[in-house]
């Protein structure tokens, strides 16, 4: 896929949700259809919800991660490697704290948050 960071952030604009349009984003690498991924990341926009909880796009990088290189064995470490990797990039985990609900400051933006779970994303199953 030529650019999927940038068809995340498209999808994201477009009726999809954070989670949404990262899961949606690598619809060819799943098997999964486009709408059951669409209702798999559908409760887990805004950090879950309410902007308290882990950052959809970061969720999203995780089920992938799971769908994808899930075979028997925990990816427990690959996990915790690629929720460090995205906080390091951005900044934090949480959603509110991305947004700078609490501080007036906005560590990155929803966009670019989708874009650094992708392109991570990437980098651990190996595009």
């Amino acid at each position: 896929m030529a650019d999927r960071k940038e068809l995340a952030v498209e999808l994201k604009h477009n009726g999809h949700n954070c989670c949404q349009a990262v899961l949606v984003a690598f619809a060819d690498k799943v098997d999964y259809t486009e709408d059951e991924l669409r209702k798999m990341g559908a409760s887990f926009g805004i950090g879950m919800g309410c902007m308290e909880a882990t950052c959809g796009a970061l969720i999203g990088a995780q089920i992938l991660l799971g769908l994808i290189k899930f075979d028997g064995k925990p990816v427990i470490r690959e996990a915790g490697e690629l929720y460090k990797e995205f906080e390091a990039k951005c900044g934090a985990g949480t959603c509110k704290i991305l947004k700078g609900i609490e501080t007036g400051k906005v560590l990155c933006e929803c966009d670019d948050c989708v874009r650094n779970a992708v392109e991570i994303l990437e980098k651990h199953i190996g595009e």
